[in-house]
């Protein structure tokens, strides 16, 4: 199966299938290296690692098409993107869905706020008539060349006028033809409950460091019958943690001593970039023009 088949599988399985965010290739190939069978790359994780600053919008779609180029080329698995508000109008949408398809990735979502948007946490948010969201909706179905490719439709008008209106509006996406609609900031047991029940097409939980606190669990989820979550922003947390301590032991002890037990082996990290493999490929295509050249010489011989 493709990777764009095998996330639609996941979504149809029994079990929960946790998807961990990648801000890079090289947190993509470590997601993969654990075992995880899909992932997520969203536009926080992005604004963070490319650019140092929050998600307020700053980022356009050129950007984040190469950035997901980059995470989907590194790994075999599923890759579940973010598409902001699709960066503008219809026509933007249209071209947003056309770079995201073909920087490969197996589903992608964006939401109704206002361009440019702001994370779905932050406080400001606005979003456009339900109308323009529908045409949205209609310009990226037709803009999708390979119908596996799953395109969801979030809404993040919860914030601004409650569950209900979130649900209504997730319900018109899904009656416009989106594979999956999202109600942002809908996170109990109780809220989610009732979005499985009402919203038709599988729901996609989001347990972000964004939210500052979580009010579900991977267990609580998996008993509710959610598919599969996401975790946008565990990778970039970590990473930065790390960083930030081992950079603080090297500036207190001015020595690596106290660090080696913080870094990842050179084995490892050459396993998961995949030394060994690449200096195969080398070689193979070494041997392979040593051949050729070989072999041109001896028909010019006479």
């Amino acid at each position: 199966m493709t990777p764009r088949q095998t996330f639609r599988t996941l979504l149809n399985a029994p079990d929960l299938t946790l998807m961990p965010g990648a801000y890079d290739a090289l947190s993509a190939r470590i997601i993969e290296e654990q075992g995880f069978v899909a992932m997520g790359a969203g536009g926080y994780a992005a604004a963070g690692s490319l650019l140092g600053q929050p998600d307020t919008g700053q980022s356009n779609m050129r950007d984040f098409a190469d950035h997901y180029a980059r995470i989907c080329d590194a790994v075999e698995i599923p890759v579940y993107v973010d598409g902001d508000t699709g960066f503008g109008g219809v026509h933007n949408v249209s071209q947003m869905v056309k770079a995201f398809e073909k920087a490969g990735a197996a589903a992608l979502f964006f939401t109704d706020q206002v361009f440019p948007s702001r994370c779905g946490y932050l406080p400001g948010k606005q979003v456009i008539p339900i109308e323009q969201m529908l045409a949205k909706i209609k310009a990226a179905l037709d803009a999708r060349s390979d119908e596996t490719m799953m395109i969801c439709a979030r809404t993040d008008v919860f914030a601004l006028e409650g569950r209900d209106a979130a649900i209504r509006r997730c319900q018109l996406f899904m009656e416009a033809g989106a594979d999956m609609a999202k109600p942002q900031g809908i996170d109990t047991p109780e809220g989610i409950a009732t979005v499985i029940r009402d919203v038709p097409g599988p729901f996609i939980a989001t347990l972000s460091q964004a939210a500052a606190s979580n009010k579900t669990t991977p267990v609580e989820l998996e008993r509710l019958g959610v598919p599969a979550a996401t975790l946008p922003s565990l990778t970039l947390f970590a990473a930065a943690r790390a960083v930030r301590e081992s950079l603080a032991i090297l500036q207190g002890d001015r020595s690596l001593e106290r660090l080696q037990d913080k870094l990842l082996p050179l084995d490892d990290y050459y396993r998961i970039v995949r030394l060994d493999e690449q200096q195969a490929r080398e070689k193979s295509w070494d041997e392979t023009a040593v051949q050729m050249a070989e072999f041109g010489q001896s028909k010019a011989t006479p």
